[in-house]
């Protein structure tokens, strides 16, 4: 099976925008055109990852919507719902199709418009996923997010300020990406002081509503190569789930869906986790972090907190995450987060990243849908 590479990116500005979905899509959409250098009229397969325009704006139909203003027409559509995981499902999608040699030049452009919301119907939209006889209870995620927060710091004996940690480090990434939300540092005693949302979770431990999109181009490498010298290639991708109902899970601070997508994604990619220079992962809130790097086999069970303490994850540490502020700074529109994660690894591979460039050939990101419901683990490589 020939490697399928990726030739085009792009990310609209993150947080509150007048703009309602079809336009956010179109955006990413076209700039992703112009950076890949082909035309709407060269795409064969066009998905759009998106959870809820219907519950969010009462729109539907978008990507055949989206087809027709990127004159993208006839090529085939497909709208790709994973809940918060959907962008990562996308790229599933997307590597699938040209994989499989159905298409050889398909385009991913995955969105979501939520500010117009009020914080409150955000959530219960977001909640909609959890199973029944949880959400009938009030569980939210920022419920379940709190309980294995406070799980974690016992079991481990970490100390509270080390998920504090997570969110200084991502706003202070942020400040260097211009399609960032949030492009301000916040220091530990502004985290640690910030209002209780879920006991220990405090305010900056939490992602913001969002609005933004982003888009990516893929093809075989032999196509790639008509096209350009510098591209990534995805070495390696996998899928996985795990128990819908989260109390039902042996631990709930193992998520077992980053586990098993990332066994598959290293086997696939012939790599392992030490072979990773970079990663972008699910920081919707901080303890996330702790619990995809650990996952991940980046470091082991109980140690990813220290870590953080220790700079490790720092961009200029020996294996920086989140340099592009991570959801906690870069935003959330929920479509398009698994997205802009290959975006930001695909800028730093190609070496295009600006002030937060560092040094990497190889990175990796891992998008989560729900509380570790779903998960999708992608690595890409520079190509040669």
């Amino acid at each position: 099976m020939e490697r399928v590479a990726i030739i085009g990116a792009s990310m609209t500005q993150f947080g509150q925008r007048d703009s309602w979905i079809r336009e956010l899509l179109a955006e990413a959409g076209l700039a992703c055109l112009d950076d890949a250098g082909v035309d709407g009229s060269d795409i064969d397969h066009l998905y759009v990852s998106n959870m809820a325009s219907g519950e969010f704006e009462g729109q539907t139909g978008i990507p055949n919507a989206v087809a027709h203003d990127l004159d993208a027409i006839p090529a085939y559509t497909a709208r790709i719902d994973q809940t918060s995981s959907s962008g990562g499902a996308g790229v599933y999608s997307a590597w699938q199709s040209v994989a499989s040699g159905a298409s050889e030049m398909t385009m991913l452009v995955g969105g979501e418009k939520m500010t117009h919301r009020s914080t409150a119907e955000a959530t219960d939209v977001i909640a909609s996923l959890t199973h029944p006889a949880e959400y009938k209870h009030g569980l939210t995620l920022p419920s379940f997010a709190g309980l294995t927060a406070r799980r974690y710091l016992h079991i481990h004996d970490a100390p509270r300020e080390s998920l504090a940690k997570v969110a200084v480090k991502n706003h202070k990434n942020g400040v260097d990406n211009p399609h960032a939300q949030f492009q301000k540092e916040v220091d530990l005693e502004t985290v640690m002081k910030s209002p209780i949302i879920a006991d220990p979770l405090r305010l900056y431990d939490f992602c913001p509503i969002t609005d933004g999109s982003a888009a990516l181009m893929f093809c075989p490498e032999s196509v790639a190569k008509e096209h350009t010298d510098d591209y990534v290639t995805v070495a390696g991708i996998g899928g996985a789930t795990d128990t819908h109902v989260v109390h039902e899970r042996d631990d709930p601070t193992v998520m077992g869906g980053v586990v098993d997508s990332s066994e598959i994604a290293y086997e696939m990619a012939g790599l392992g986790p030490d072979d990773i220079d970079m990663a972008e992962l699910h920081d919707m809130f901080t303890i996330l972090e702790f619990l995809q790097s650990e996952g991940l086999g980046f470091f082991e069970k109980g140690e990813g907190w220290k870590a953080v303490e220790e700079g490790i994850t720092d961009r200029d540490g020996e294996l920086p995450i989140n340099t592009s502020g991570g959801l906690k700074s870069k935003g959330h529109p929920l479509g398009a987060s698994g997205v802009a994660q290959i975006y930001e690894v695909y800028q730093q591979l190609m070496g295009t990243a600006g002030p937060r460039q560092v040094e990497a050939e190889t990175g990796l990101a891992c998008n989560v849908g729900g509380f570790g419901n779903c998960v999708i683990t992608t690595i890409l490589e520079a190509s040669q």
